[in-house]
């Protein structure tokens, strides 16, 4: 479903979460890796740009042929599960970092030999997302978190209101003149999950040694209900189309902006080339201050690449995702896509200077957190979101629609750990 002055918050934690790959060469001397003859890539919906030129050099290097395909990335395990087993799968996916635990648990995954001093080129947050039960599953390739994107012939850089409560007034004036302001997809607990955790809310708590404690759910907590009280009343106003609810939502929030009937939304990076594309004039800008005077958190979702446990050719498809994964083709990656790479080096690069997406995903990282990347993950997101829309609707109120949210995602971990 889903998902740069800034070093310091990059660091802090644990950002750009892009790759691995001690080296630039991808030749080897691996004798039963050169008999391999195919390989096959699944990358992420219009973004394979950004590899082609690596993995034309990686054939000719080393004598195999490479397929791409174009997949949506967070739906390539749910294929992977069926095509697998059927021997029509891939040798290399991408998926999101909350998909690795499940990923792990079902043995999707084929685990990596990644040195410490690879592991180091990245932050701990960015390893950590990949290591399950100490063994690494993947490289992290890219980071996003939300921010805010403005039509700047709608609105000015100097007018931009600072505060959700300014630009609730600012979307109730436009939609009194048959526009729209801000919009948002606060129905999904990915991107209304950043004012629950302003207030206290929080998914997993964890324990003593930081791991994620799956009993302590803190989604119905007193924090929790008094934030999805204030999404309820963006609603509740009348700022908020009726399409905007639910899975196509999306598709509402994004047509809305690139026709220019909204002059801001809250989307993530994924959305800076296809904007652009669209011939919207936009800026971007961290997301606002909420009410209680705390800046409005995000998640952090990592992008990595991972090599299918059903690959035939396991040794040379992780030397492929050891190579797409180093600094030279992670920059020239995001060259193409303008996807966020985390290799500490390239922080201060020019080119991710640059980038007006990049440098407001590092801004606006210092107020998030990353998405818990364990397999109950699995289990949060149907009942949040659909809290969340009961909730925005009208039809529960916020306490029990969250506590009902909570009795059914603990009922669900426990069922699956039978």
């Amino acid at each position: 479903m889903k998902k740069s002055v800034l070093i310091a918050a990059v660091s802090t934690l644990g950002l750009l979460l892009a790759a691995c790959g001690p080296s630039n060469s991808s030749k080897s001397s691996d004798t039963s890796a050169t008999k391999t003859k195919s390989l096959t890539v699944w990358a992420d919906k219009d973004k394979s740009d950004g590899i082609k030129s690596a993995v034309k050099q990686f054939e000719k290097d080393n004598n195999v042929k490479v397929k791409i395909v174009e997949k949506a990335y967070a739906d390539q395990l749910e294929s992977l599960r069926l095509d697998g087993p059927a021997g029509s799968g891939p040798d290399i996916i991408t998926i999101p970092s909350d998909q690795i635990g499940t990923a792990t648990t079902e043995g999707l995954l084929k685990p990596l030999t990644v040195s410490k001093a690879t592991q180091k080129q990245y932050t701990d947050s960015a390893m950590q997302s990949q290591i399950v039960k100490g063994k690494v599953y993947g490289l992290p390739r890219t980071i996003e978190t939300t921010f805010l994107y403005y039509n700047k012939k709608l609105l000015s850089e100097k007018d931009l209101p600072k505060t959700t409560d300014e630009w609730l007034t600012y979307s109730k004036q436009q939609v009194a003149a048959g526009k729209y302001g801000l919009l948002a997809l606060w129905d999904q607990v990915y991107y209304a999950g950043g004012i629950l955790s302003s207030y206290g809310g929080y998914i997993f708590n964890k324990d003593a040694k930081g791991n994620y404690d799956t009993s302590d759910i803190g989604l119905n907590n007193a924090g929790a209900v008094k934030a999805a009280t204030y999404i309820k009343s963006f609603y509740d106003a009348g700022v908020f189309p009726k399409g905007i609810l639910g899975d196509q939502g999306i598709n509402t929030l994004d047509s809305l902006f690139t026709e220019g009937k909204a002059a801001a939304v809250i989307s993530g990076p994924w959305n800076i080339q296809p904007y652009k594309k669209a011939g919207i004039d936009y800026g971007v800008a961290v997301l606002p201050t909420l009410p209680n005077g705390k800046h409005m958190r995000s998640y952090i979702g990592v992008k990595s690449w991972n090599v299918s446990s059903y690959s035939k050719n396991g040794a040379m498809a992780e030397k492929l995702v050891k190579y797409l994964s180093n600094k030279q083709n992670l920059l020239t990656a995001f060259k193409k896509t303008q996807e966020v790479p985390a290799v500490k080096s390239l922080v201060n690069s020019t080119a991710v200077k640059n980038s007006i997406g990049a440098e407001t995903v590092a801004k606006q990282s210092q107020y998030a957190e990353l998405t818990p990347s364990i397999s109950a993950m699995d289990q949060v997101w149907d009942p949040a979101n659909n809290a969340l829309q009961v909730i925005n609707t009208g039809k529960q109120a916020p306490k029990t629609a969250l506590d009902n949210a909570v009795k059914t995602i603990k009922s669900a971990i426990k069922a699956n750990k039978k």
